[in-house]
């Protein structure tokens, strides 16, 4: 059996209607496309509905629908559960609940869990792109609220529209002021917001002979603020993460990340102004603990913290944008040694595969004297012999090392870095892959560097003893403009940069506009990520140090306390002001007050809240002979706030000049009546007018 459904007024539901579409454009690319697709079904259900197309569901075919619904998110989930998967399933309930929606109850719990999705949204998008769209789809939410209260101005949206403006701008500055002094506390506690995987950046494994194709990706891995001279193109190596273990296809870490303890969230990195010889790094969201430095850096930031192999990770993956702060110092000249345990580990080897090339290591080795000079010989064959550096490299399925090295030499970085540690370790030279980083663009006005997911490279250290681990890079050997300018420059001939990603803008290197369009855009997001999402606690007591007072977390606490309070006095004083000014502004308004003021002069007490019809009764009783004309007046005044011109009244219209002149006409035929009628009455009569009581 299905459910008519009760009547609400058209414009406002449109209106909620759009602002749910507007509030799930931010989540398209986390949400399933079937829970987005169903979303869309559901609350396109309830519009045909309103237009009586359709009927709502009855009991048994919504919990048909909602148990179909939920089976297919238990089933995309498949048994991962985090906030990620809770905001999904929110969001799930979010369109079920438009087959619920009947009346005006059902429509403001919908408009509260429309602001709280809006709030949601702000977990995963925080970039001043989306956080407009967030805002916009806000107040949509309002528009519709609005209309639903006052349904007579869905005949001009434009008036209601200029009106919430208005409201909304009243509000700003009080929220750029709290903004700025509310102090800024870090959460206590806290979860990931991801299910444990990887969204973006390098995968912790490498099988360069499983790849055909090296799919690219323009998107952003971090953007990098130096306080001193920005190091030249081929310096730019961001060291990420190490890659040890060889199994014969696949390069990983030998030691596992250990399991994310959940606990307090440090997204700050702000900590005065640069020192020349340090840089901030703002990281995009990645999924994972492990962020990028160059060689010879330390952490400044306490958010980071290093780890063997001059590596930095965080306490807890990067599910949001990151912030810290890095400075750049020589290493020590005492290299060490390497333990037996870290010995066996950066020479393991399978036992069997890949021949030719052991026993080229082993031609290698028995020409060169010196464990350098092996690993510079290997570098001497990538520059001598016809090895090409390429993004559409052949599959190498079987003894991949071999392949390269003899039949296919033809790769990208991470076959050549594969090859060449394997060399080193086959000839007793303990080596690992470094991955990471390489290069960078320069942003707008080249005030910071832009690291892209085209910019990922692997290479090489090799450890000699008395050097430390040495770095090598066999890509450097075979295209130098990949290390010198970047991959763009690179693979100018061969044409496959971006080749699969037409919408991106640096496909388009040669179009100046269009350059210059894309990096004035990421400026304003560098800076809204720095200085308005990045504005945390670190970075508010920086900003307050430079206040005079010597500012702290107490006395941001008085200051906000204050500010508030002085808003609150602000709004009650001006409320006070509007509602005495709008008395004043209603001519008719005035007319009632000046026909109280004549009867209280009188001394007839008129109670508070009284009707028209009342006020002509008491007008009767004072003055017998003004009985009729009180009673039209009060005839004019039920028309004019409840009567057919109402509506148009409430929605900014004004009333006719001729009917308040008749009304001013019989006002004053009132009062000079009351006044006649005081005037002729026995003295003896005067003390009992004056105590005059409505019964």
């Amino acid at each position: 059996m299905t459910a008519r459904v009760p009547m609400l007024p058209s414009g406002a539901l449109l209106w909620l209607l759009s602002g749910f579409v507007v509030l799930l454009l931010p989540q398209w690319d986390r949400l399933p496309p079937w829970l987005i697709v169903a979303c869309l079904l559901l609350a396109g259900w309830r519009w045909l509905a309103q237009q009586g197309r359709v009927r709502l569901p009855g009991r048994w075919l919504k919990l048909a629908v909602m148990g179909t619904l939920i089976a297919g998110y238990i089933a995309t989930v498949s048994g991962h559960f985090s906030v990620d998967t809770a905001a999904s399933f929110f969001v799930l309930a979010v369109g079920l609940k438009w087959l619920e929606t009947r009346n005006s109850r059902d429509f403001f719990v919908l408009f509260f869990i429309l602001v709280y999705l809006a709030a949601v949204n702000f977990l995963f998008n925080q970039g001043i792109g989306w956080t407009l769209v967030t805002l916009a789809g806000v107040f949509i939410l309002l528009v519709a609220l609005q209309l639903l209260h006052t349904p007579g101005t869905s005949r001009s949206p434009v008036s209601g529209l200029r009106r919430l403006g208005g409201m909304m701008l009243k509000t700003l500055p009080v929220v750029l002021v709290l903004f700025i002094f509310f102090p800024r506390m870090a959460p206590l506690w806290s979860v990931p917001l991801v299910s444990g995987e990887a969204r973006t950046g390098l995968s912790d494994s490498i099988t360069p002979g499983d790849i055909s194709s090296l799919a690219q990706s323009s998107e952003r891995v971090f953007r990098v603020t130096f306080g001193g001279d920005t190091p030249a193109h081929r310096d730019r190596y961001w060291r990420g993460l190490i890659l040890d273990r060889f199994d014969g296809d696949t390069w990983s870490q030998w030691q596992e990340t250990p399991p994310t303890r959940l606990g307090r969230v440090d997204l700050d990195a702000g900590i005065g102004n640069l020192a020349n010889n340090q840089y901030d790094v703002l990281m995009e969201s990645s999924g994972q603990r492990w962020v990028y430095a160059l060689d010879d850096s330390r952490a400044v930031s306490g958010n980071v913290t290093e780890v063997p192999g001059e590596l930095f990770r965080l306490e807890r993956p990067a599910d949001t944008s990151i912030r810290y702060r890095m400075a750049l110092e020589p290493a020590a000249d005492d290299a060490g040694s390497l333990s037996p345990s870290e010995r066996r580990r950066y020479l393991q080897l399978p036992e069997r595969g890949n021949e030719r090339s052991r026993q080229l290591a082993s031609e290698l080795a028995d020409a060169a004297d010196s464990d350098l000079a092996f690993a510079r010989s290997i570098l001497d064959r990538f520059r001598q012999q016809p090895y090409f550096y390429t993004l559409r490299p052949p599959t190498m399925p079987d003894d991949p090392v071999d392949t390269l090295l003899f039949d296919a030499k033809r790769g990208f970085c991470a076959h050549y870095a594969s090859a060449t540690t394997f060399l080193l370790r086959a000839a007793g030279i303990p080596a690992r892959i470094v991955a990471g980083y390489q290069g960078g663009s320069a942003g707008a006005d080249d005030a910071y560097l832009i690291v892209r997911q085209y910019d990922a490279h692997a290479w090489v250290e090799a450890w000699v003893e008395g050097r430390g681990w040495v770095h090598l890079d066999p890509t450097a050997a075979i295209a130098p403009d990949r290390i010198e300018s970047g991959l763009r420059d690179a693979m100018a001939e061969e044409g496959s940069f971006l080749e699969d990603d037409w919408t991106s803008p640096q496909r388009y290197g040669d179009i100046a506009v269009v350059q210059w369009l894309s990096l004035q855009m990421d400026r304003i997001n560098y800076n809204w990520q720095r200085w308005v999402v990045g504005y945390q606690g670190q970075s508010q007591m920086d900003l307050m140090s430079r206040l005079p007072g010597n500012i702290g977390l107490r006395e941001l606490g008085y200051i906000t306390a204050a500010l508030v309070g002085l808003a609150m006095l602000v709004a009650g004083i001006i409320a006070a002001l509007r509602h005495a000014g709008g008395r004043r502004d209603d001519p008719v308004a005035m007319l009632v007050t000046r026909w109280v003021r004549s009867l209280e002069k009188q001394g007839v007490t008129v109670p508070p809240g009284v009707t028209p019809g009342q006020l002509a009764s008491l007008t009767a009783r004072q003055a017998p002979a003004a009985g009729r004309l009180a009673q039209a007046f009060a005839r004019d005044l039920n028309n004019h706030y409840y009567g057919p011109d109402s509506r148009r009244l409430r929605a900014g219209g004004s009333q006719k000049p001729l009917a308040l002149r008749v009304m001013r006409r019989r006002l004053s035929a009132i009062r000079r009546e009351i006044q006649r009628s005081t005037r002729n009455r026995p003295a003896g009569r005067e003390s009992s007018s004056r105590s005059q009581r409505l019964s």
